[in-house]
């Protein structure tokens, strides 16, 4: 795909008070010790080397010695509230080994490593500035997925829990090559249902970085999951095609596995699998999904020129004269939602309706 499909720098959107009420009403807006803007005053840096000596794109920061306790403090503090239930008990055997800064993509977040001393178990935890595009693509994935979302927000700071699993780009290096054809067949089945995925709910720029491939053994068999972890470019592109990771260059050798090991029949039935469970997710959280909506759709999430293109695209690819109708990028996503719940109604046979 081109890369100029791909905006190069998306602008931060600010969270509007019905979204921070919606956010205080389910429990994500909470107050917190402590800021991004606080992490900003480390004295210093080095940066961090992988096992092949190459750059990371990661810093370790250090803070003078009059701050950092209280800093740290405050971060214990953060994962209590995320964690347990916000009391200071847990804090003593609780420590930062590490406050790491990226220097590279949009939000530039710190990660944060906590550790139990008592058994050494660690979590990363990440701080970032809080932009609404991310916080709406973080509550999709949660009610739209498989996968279950942990963040917290306050004011203009976001945290969020660490999402396990090997990153795209080092498994289609390392792992890929070296896959069972039975392996290889659960991995595709599991690619077409994330693009799927991505395409319904108007996630974008789904490159092989910004999504991790989960591994988990069953008793006679390996299954695979791919999970985004990357929720910027919630709906805000133009073209159809950013929204569906099989046109990114980055997942190419993904999308040549997957024309190899599965039919044009398998790829089909899969893709309506997943709008299936898509449907029965929005209609089992459609109260909560229906409130997020409303939000979406008095909020600024995007360009109206992209608005356009997107709503135009759309409406070539599915004739649903909804698309045309709709003014702004939280209208596209409902009745983009409502075109894939409306046709897995009319097409099961066997829902009492």
């Amino acid at each position: 795909m081109d890369e100029k499909l791909i905006s190069k720098k998306k602008p931060a959107y600010p969270i509007s008070q019905r979204l921070s009420n919606y956010l205080t009403t389910h429990g994500r807006n909470i107050k917190i010790p402590i800021f991004y803007d606080d992490l900003l005053r480390f004295q210093g840096a080095i940066e961090i080397l992988d096992e092949d000596g190459n750059d990371t794109l990661w810093i370790r920061t250090y803070y003078a010695e009059h701050e950092r306790d209280e800093i740290e403090h405050s971060l214990k503090q953060m994962y209590s509230i995320m964690h347990v239930d916000g009391s200071d008990d847990i804090l003593p055997y609780l420590s930062i080994d590490s406050i790491d800064f990226c220097t590279f993509g949009n939000t530039k977040p710190f990660r944060v490593k906590v550790r139990n001393i008592i058994n050494d178990n660690y979590v990363f935890l990440y701080i970032k500035k809080a932009d609404a595009s991310r916080i709406y693509g973080l509550e999709l994935e949660h009610l739209l997925s498989p996968n279950h979302i942990n963040f917290m927000v306050f004011k203009d700071t976001l945290i969020e829990d660490h999402i396990l699993g090997i990153p795209g780009d080092i498994f289609i290096a390392e792992r890929l090559p070296n896959l069972s054809l039975q392996d290889k067949k659960a991995l595709a089945k599991e690619f077409v249902k994330f693009n799927e995925r991505c395409f319904v709910r108007l996630l974008a720029d789904m490159r092989s970085y910004n999504y991790v491939v989960v591994i988990t053994q069953d008793f006679d068999r390996v299954q695979y999951r791919i999970r985004a972890i990357d929720f910027d470019q919630q709906s805000y592109e133009g073209k159809t095609k950013v929204y569906l990771p099989q046109f990114l260059k980055e997942n190419n050798a993904l999308v040549q596995m997957t024309s190899e090991v599965l039919t044009e029949g398998s790829i089909e039935q899969y893709k309506k699998e997943e709008r299936s469970l898509l449907a029965k997710r929005a209609k089992n959280e459609q109260t909560r999904l229906n409130e997020l909506l409303q939000c979406m759709m008095e909020d600024t999430l995007s360009k109206s020129e992209k608005v356009e293109e997107l709503k135009t695209g759309l409406f070539e690819l599915t004739k649903d004269v909804n698309f045309k109708k709709s003014k702004n990028m939280g209208e596209i996503l409902s009745n983009a939602l409502d075109f894939v719940t409306r046709n897995y109604v009319n097409e099961n046979p066997y829902l009492i309706k």
